[in-house]
């Protein structure tokens, strides 16, 4: 496969993708109070990474709403923006753009620029840039990159991710994106580009990261980490309650 090629597919998590068959929207509780969190499950995220989202915010005990793309299609800004949050997972961030409207994606723009909080893992950091596909482009057209390990034909590893609040955490990494050219540095890859990112857009809050702290124990066959998965995901809790308060994380 051509490396352009592995481009037009990379961040699938093996490419299991979402989308069919699921309920155009389903509302979680897991304590009392508001809806807060709106959780993107639609066309092109992986099954697998929207579990790993769901299993840390449930438990966390944060009651959610996970939406298909016909669903988000169907939302105006205000309904959007009647959530506090927007996680969007790992997939195929092209698939994802492309089975959303122009419309759409411009909504969710405006919502995030009038108070949206947004939290873009892999495929949901790409979409936050100017992908050429639809993306929602929040970073003010700056296209991100992949992490150089790609450019070596690394397609998933072990990687150890610097942060001046935890200090270097083994990240499970696929394909994930490096944030050069927007927000503050919340997290380095080894090769000192930007893994995790954080900052305003317009009146909202935006995290992204290029790695899946969220990834369970199981996505670890036949790597070696030095951290134990239930660090990763307490880090993954970390992120989505800055990104749900607006909460400034340590950065370098």
């Amino acid at each position: 496969m051509t490396r352009a090629r592995w481009i037009l597919i990379t961040c699938s998590l093996a490419l299991i993708t979402a989308g069919c068959g699921r309920p155009d929207e389903r509302t979680v509780r897991t304590s009392s109070g508001d809806v807060s969190i709106l959780l993107f499950a639609g066309t092109g995220t992986s099954s697998g990474d929207v579990a790993a989202v769901e299993a840390i915010l449930q438990g966390n005990h944060l009651n959610y709403s996970a939406v298909n793309s016909s669903r988000l299609n169907q939302m105006g800004e205000s309904q959007i923006r009647q959530y506090r949050l927007l996680i969007v997972p790992g997939g195929n961030f092209i698939h994802i753009g492309n089975s959303l409207t122009s419309s759409t994606t411009a909504n969710v723009r405006n919502a995030v620029q009038n108070g949206l909080n947004y939290l873009g893992i892999c495929a949901g950091g790409f979409l936050a840039g100017n992908t050429g596909y639809n993306s929602f482009n929040l970073a003010s057209g700056v296209k991100f990159g992949f992490y150089s390990a790609e450019t070596r034909g690394i397609r998933r590893a072990a990687v150890a991710i610097a942060s001046p609040g935890t200090g270097a955490l083994d990240q499970y990494w696929e394909d994930g994106p490096e944030f050069t050219g927007w927000g503050e540095v919340v997290g380095k890859y080894p090769d000192g580009t930007p893994a995790i990112v954080e900052g305003p857009i317009g009146s909202g809050w935006v995290i992204l990261s290029g790695v899946h702290p969220e990834a369970p124990g199981t996505w670890r066959r036949g790597m070696t980490f030095n951290t134990p998965a239930d660090i990763d995901n307490a880090y993954a809790a970390t992120l989505i309650h800055a990104a749900l308060s607006r909460t400034t994380l340590p950065h370098f």
